[in-house]
């Protein structure tokens, strides 16, 4: 996206230098990049203390003794979630929606996705 901005010169070169950039753009960039990935960082850091890891080796037999379980798929996941709202327009008493409008929501659905 082209995006006209007023950026103070010597903090620019000191971007540039700092990050050896060779064009602003580069320095934008980069520095948009950090702020989304300090705060994906952040999100982590607030998991702190809530995960347990057990790295030994009875744990690592364990898992591999266990069953995998299959995560479910994007097409069960549809299913599901159609099916559940299937149920509730059928509680609720409204009426179906036409064959074409169920095709263009669908297509709709489609090019969000």
């Amino acid at each position: 996206m082209r995006t006209n901005i007023v950026i103070d010169d010597k903090l620019m070169a000191q971007a540039m230098a700092a990050g050896g950039f060779k064009t602003k753009r580069e320095a934008v960039e980069a520095g948009l990049k950090l702020i989304k990935r300090r705060h994906a960082y952040a999100d982590i850091r607030a998991a702190r203390g809530t995960l347990f890891w057990d790295d030994s080796d009875e744990a690592w037999a364990k898992s591999r003794a266990e069953p995998a379980t299959e995560l479910p798929t994007r097409a069960s996941q549809e299913a599901a979630s159609t099916a559940e709202l299937t149920d509730t327009i059928a509680e609720l008493g409204i009426a179906a929606p036409k064959p074409a409008v169920r095709q263009r929501r669908k297509a709709e659905q489609r090019r969000a996705a």
